[in-house]
């Protein structure tokens, strides 16, 4: 009896990842290279160790995903959901996702400071991505080290940005904002710039992506994602530049929640432990360069040195508040289309 008892609370202290077996939950979060890397690294172990099985939404945009769970409200169909912060912050105050915190989930006491406050009084980061320059090796030479390597005249005409709403156009706006007046909120300081580079750029609206459109010699230079650029990189087998430029960058938070009366909560609960655990967050920084949000996860050097979470790196993060981002977004989206895209003569 003593033995069972030590076996169950050693079952208990490792989470409800393990403690929860059987049944089934259903994920919500992105498609493509994110969902077989996510499925591979993390749901993968979690099936094997629980006996849980996981359904892959794929939710296309975190602003879609919103849109999914605004829809099944009366009856969701989603029991865990993977989104920007941002939009996970809309989700939160909208009651569609659970206020959750480490009395309910014990693996938030693990996770670093911003992780922990990222979602508010709702889910944690469970992700870090950040933005870089991406371009291509075979055209752009020297290799660049400066976001302002876009504005040479040489490479007019062969500039994909992504404009706002998207949240690359917001996130290189601050970055441009914090470069030219010391704070990423000043708005005024980053518009003379982006009217600058507006006529010069292609398409303000990359499709599918800029790392495609620089594979098919219709762009040198593009804004994107670390984790994806760094695969692109790795498959085009080094054609894809990344650049985490001089003037800076911001991160780019992924939290994960429960969804408001999931019915499956505690496959839900277990399912967002394990992914937040160490070892997944390991795990998924090793395959794709995510940042891990758990301050235990025992990353290689190696995979480390590819995300802004590098001791090189970390000066050069802008300590942008995407809640604060949320209120100014409106905003800035009115006076790109009024003053930059305007500009571009499109």
């Amino acid at each position: 009896m003593r033995i069972l008892a030590y076996a169950a609370a050693a079952l208990f202290a490792a989470g409800p990842a393990l403690a929860q077996t059987g049944g089934r939950v259903t994920l919500q979060a992105y498609a493509g290279i994110f969902k077989d890397n996510y499925t591979q690294t993390v749901l993968a172990p979690f099936t094997a160790r629980s006996g849980t099985a996981v359904q892959y939404h794929e939710g296309g945009t975190s602003a879609q995903m919103l849109g999914t769970l605004r829809a099944q409200r009366a009856d969701p169909q989603i029991d865990v959901v993977i989104m920007d912060v941002t939009t996970a912050a809309i989700a939160c105050a909208e009651g569609l996702v659970e206020r959750i915190d480490a009395a309910t989930l014990p693996v938030i006491a693990e996770l670093d400071d911003q992780a922990r406050a990222s979602g508010g009084a709702c889910g944690p980061a469970v992700t870090y991505d950040h933005l870089v320059m991406v371009y291509d090796t075979r055209a752009v030479t020297p290799a660049p080290t400066r976001w302002a390597a876009m504005w040479d005249p040489a490479h007019r005409g062969r500039i994909a940005l992504s404009a706002p709403p998207n949240i690359q156009g917001l996130a290189m706006t601050a970055i441009l904002a914090h470069a030219n007046g010391g704070s990423w909120q000043n708005l005024n300081a980053a518009m003379p710039r982006l009217r600058e580079i507006a006529p010069a750029v292609q398409t303000f609206d990359p499709n599918p992506d800029g790392y495609t459109l620089i594979l098919n010699d219709q762009v040198r230079f593009a804004t994107g994602w670390n984790a994806r650029a760094q695969l692109y990189r790795d498959q085009s087998q080094g054609r894809i530049g990344v650049v985490l430029p001089e003037e800076g960058t911001v991160f780019q938070i992924n939290t994960i929640n429960i969804v408001a009366n999931s019915k499956n909560r505690a496959q839900a609960l277990a399912l967002a432990a394990h992914a937040l655990s160490a070892d997944a967050q390991k795990a998924f920084t090793e395959r794709m360069f995510y940042g891990p949000t758990n301050a235990r996860a025992q990353v290689s050097p190696e995979a480390m040195a590819r995300t802004a979470l590098a001791p090189e790196f970390r000066s050069r993060v802008i300590p942008l508040d995407w809640t604060e981002m949320v209120r100014l977004r409106d905003g800035w989206n009115q006076r790109w289309r009024r003053e930059v895209i305007s500009a571009s003569g499109r």
